[in-house]
Order: C-alpha cells, then sequence, then structure tokens
C-alpha cells in the first residue's frame, strides 16, 4: 500500500515510513491511504458474523502488505486485542457499541495495542529507541501509556493539560514509570497538541532524536479503530431483523467527536464495505465541525472546557484527513451533525438512563441524545424544511442521504460509548442520582503515586526538556 500526504499528494510513502513518522515533517500533513480496499464478499456476507480479530486480520492486510507477513500480523492482532467491542442493545432501534472494555476502559485502547506492537515490530533492529510525542485531551494518554509500558524500543511522552480532565483520568496518565512519562501543561488540549506539532517540525530537535506520533494524526492509530465499526456493522445488520424486523437496516454510527479520528476510522471502514448508511458527527460545544457542515466555513478555534472533556477539542487534526477524503457536499452527504452545551450532556445522560436504564458516560451521552432526537421527529422536521439554528445545541441544519430512511422506520443507530462511565463518576452521579460502577482496574490506579512534571506551554522549555532528559 501507498500512503500519500493531505497536504501534498505527490508524497508516496509505504506503511513503515508512515507509521514511524507520524507526520510528514517536510509538510506538516498527514498520512493517508490512496485507496481503500474492498472487504471480500464472503466475509462481509458471512452469517454468523466474522469474529472481531478475523475482521481485523483481513482489514489490516492491505495495508501492510509486504511489509508484515501475514503470521506476524496475526500474532500482533492476537496480543493486542485480548478483548473486543460489545454491541449492547438499548431499545428495538438502538444499540450501544461499548468500547470500554481494554485495559485503560476507552476506546484508544483498540488504537494505541495495534500502534504500539507494530512500532515494536519495524523498530526491532533499530540501535536507538524511537520517541514518541502524545498529547492527550483525556483518554488517549493513559490509552498510549498502557499500550507502549515496557514495550521494547519504545519511549513515551505525555503531554496533558493541567486541570482540565477528570481525576481518574489524571490517575491514569501521572501514575506511569519507567519509558513512559506525563508533563501536566498550563494550557488547553489545543496547546499540548500545538507544542507537539512544532516538534515534529523542528528539524534541530529530529536531528537528535527519533520522533513519532501516538495521536489520531498517527496513521497506524487511526487504521485500527476501523475494526470495530466493520465488526458492529456487520454483527447489527445480522441480527437486526430478529431484534426489530426491519431486514436490512439502514445503519447509523453515532460518534463522539473530538478530533474526528475516530469518525475518520468510520469512513474508512465504510469505503472498505462495512454496511454503514451515514454518521453523526456528534460533539460538545467545541464544534467546529458541525459549523463547517451548516456554513461551508471552517474556523479552528481555542478550545473551552466541558463535561465530555476529551472533546474539548477546538482545531481538529483529522479535518484535513477528512477534507482530503471527500468534498463538503459529501460530507453533507454523509453526515448530521450535532451538538450539546454542558446542561444537555447533563441532561442527556440521564435521559438515557431513564429511558433505557443504561448508565452512559458524557462522551456517549451526547450520541445517544442525538440519536434520540433524530429518531424522534428532528430529522422529518429538517427534511420538512425547518432548519435549525446551528448556533443552538441541537441538529444542525444539512439534511443527509440517509435521512429518509429514518423518516420511513429503516434506520437504527449505534451509539459509540467511548469510555467507561466511572472515569466521569461525578458528573454522572450528579446526573443520574448514583454511582457509575468501578472497574476494577481503575481502582487500583486510584492507589498510586502521581509522577507528571510540569511543564509551562512554551514550545522552547518543552524542546530543552526533551534534549536533557530523553
Amino acid at each position: 500500500m501507498i500512503y500519500t500526504d493531505t497536504r501534498d499528494s505527490s508524497v508516496k510513502a509505504d506503511f513503515r515510513t508512515a507509521v514511524m513518522g507520524g507526520m510528514n515533517q517536510a509538510t506538516g500533513g498527514l498520512y493517508i491511504p490512496v485507496e481503500f480496499p474492498k472487504l471480500d464478499k464472503a466475509l462481509l456476507n458471512k452469517d454468523p458474523a466474522p469474529s472481531f480479530r478475523d475482521v481485523a486480520f483481513n482489514m489490516a492486510k492491505p495495508y501492510v502488505e509486504g511489509e508484515i507477513p501475514d503470521n506476524d500480523l496475526a500474532a500482533i492482532i492476537a496480543d493486542a486485542y485480548p478483548f473486543q467491542p460489545k454491541v449492547v442493545p438499548a431499545d428495538a432501534i438502538s444499540y450501544i457499541m461499548e468500547l470500554f472494555h481494554g485495559p485503560t476502559c476507552a476506546f484508544k485502547d483498540f488504537g494505541a495495542r495495534f500502534m504500539a506492537r507494530t512500532m515494536s515490530y519495524f523498530n526491532r533492529n533499530e540501535d536507538t529507541p524511537l520517541h514518541i510525542l502524545v498529547a492527550t485531551s483525556g483518554d488517549t494518554g493513559s490509552a498510549v501509556g498502557s499500550a507502549f509500558h515496557n514495550v521494547p524500543g519504545l519511549d513515551v511522552t505525555i503531554l496533558y493539560p493541567d486541570g482540565k480532565i477528570s481525576p481518574l483520568q489524571e490517575k491514569q496518565l501521572s501514575t506511569f514509570t519507567g519509558n513512559v512519562r506525563a508533563l501536566k501543561v498550563k494550557g488547553t488540549f489545543d496547546d499540548c497538541q500545538k507544542l507537539v506539532k512544532t516538534a515534529f517540525t523542528d528539524n534541530e530537535l529530529r536531528g537528535k532524536l527519533r520522533l513519532s506520533s501516538a495521536n489520531s494524526i498517527n496513521i497506524a492509530r487511526l487504521l485500527p479503530q476501523s475494526f470495530y465499526y466493520m465488526y458492529s456493522a456487520l454483527t447489527v445488520r445480522n441480527r437486526s431483523a430478529m431484534d426489530n424486523k426491519i431486514q436490512d437496516p439502514a445503519i447509523i454510527m453515532v460518534v463522539p467527536s473530538g478530533n474526528f479520528g475516530n469518525l475518520t476510522s468510520g469512513l474508512i471502514a465504510r469505503e472498505m464495505g462495512a454496511p454503514i448508511a451515514g454518521f453523526v458527527a456528534a460533539t460538545n460545544t467545541n464544534k467546529t465541525i458541525p459549523d463547517w457542515i451548516a456554513t461551508g466555513d471552517y474556523n479552528a478555534r481555542p478550545s473551552v472546557e466541558t463535561y465530555a472533556n476529551a472533546m474539548d477539542v477546538g482545531a481538529p487534526s483529522n479535518y484535513e484527513r477528512i477534507k482530503a477524503m471527500y468534498t463538503l457536499d459529501q460530507v453533507r452527504e454523509l453526515f448530521a451533525s450535532y451538538w450539546l452545551d454542558n446542561d444537555g450532556i447533563k441532561d442527556a445522560i440521564k435521559s438515557c438512563n431513564d429511558k433505557t436504564g443504561y448508565i452512559i458516560d458524557p462522551h456517549g451521552a451526547i450520541g445517544w441524545q442525538a440519536w434520540d432526537d433524530i429518531r424522534s421527529g428532528a430529522m422529518e422536521k429538517l427534511i420538512a424544511g425547518e432548519k435549525n439554528d446551528w448556533n443552538k445545541p441541537g441538529l444542525t441544519p444539512n439534511v443527509p442521504s440517509w435521512g429518509n430512511e429514518v423518516v420511513k422506520k429503516n434506520a437504527v443507530g449505534v451509539i459509540l460509548e467511548t469510555a467507561s462511565p466511572a472515569k466521569f463518576g461525578s458528573i454522572v452521579t450528579d446526573a443520574i442520582g448514583k454511582e457509575p460502577p468501578m472497574p476494577d482496574r481503575l481502582e487500583a490506579v486510584m492507589r498510586l503515586p502521581d509522577n507528571a512534571i510540569p511543564m509551562e506551554n512554551d514550545y522552547n522549555q518543552f524542546k530543552d526538556w526533551l534534549i536533557a532528559n530523553l
């Protein structure tokens, strides 16, 4: 497979170059495959649906062909995934895709564990370590830290915004030792991300250190997230007739979205043949992408704090990939977009629990409310010409191509539950009046000592620290 660059289509790179570099040093662009091969129809039409590991192997294979032999790829996938997503029906036409059954209780375990093992594989004959720099607005850092901890040949520095993530999320970041450490930056996630991106374009620094990224700017984290879209879409299609008597449902993936890497992974799965009719980009007050879809103008902006903090991103990196894959008109055909403010997030957590009994986290709650509104009349009103004010919470005004399938009752929604609600215990408790259950692996983290290193939002200080300590 050949990979090109979102900023320079003349660039041609192999998988190893894209993975180990993270982003193109010369342009600052993001790597993207030149094509998205379709999966074999026999696999797509298998009933019962194929296992998660079978889906992962068959989806990964064309992207690593000629660079990772089949036996090694199968071993990477087996080691990366001792867990899998779970598809849980919330009601007759709504499913929750639980992505929090990995070691750090967040969806980013799926991408981070595959990426760590792939990088270690490519780095096995190198004399010097590969230094991973990653900015996190919540769950990325802990997933990356866990995935890379004690993996040979790899070294990880995580940047997170001091005081702007939940106490449990911070514990998951600040307690690493050995080859993984965390810097708590006086600033926002966007400030952390800017420090990382600046480091990647700093020729002097890259002359001293071999750098790569573990954010969703790295293709090795983006591609494996497509595995669970394919798996869940095939699973839902095959069980839908039993659950709701819809023989060929229009499957709508409702995606809590911040940096838009997760949604971009869904687009890749659809391009490869996943039976996905469309997407809902569901976000918080950091509504840069919904505003772009509504108005046609993309205006990156400083992020603001919300209850759904992993989505507190004002300048989403993967906008570049979406724009490279589709025109704005095509995006409007594929996507509905939706956003909520903090009051709406808390109300959505309660609404989901009241209507279904399911305890959902603040990110998934936005997805739940988006789907509940869409299937309960909001899409029908939009099609009838009642245009919403895109400056107010709710569904933004474009009508996607699958809108009529909702009105005809031929659609089902799959809401991505991206993190355990226990990671946001105080918000969830405030919304529903009871604490979400705490997984044992999260309880254990709370007892560990903090090791995070304070860092100003200053690139020169950050660079000096990297050179002095790495």
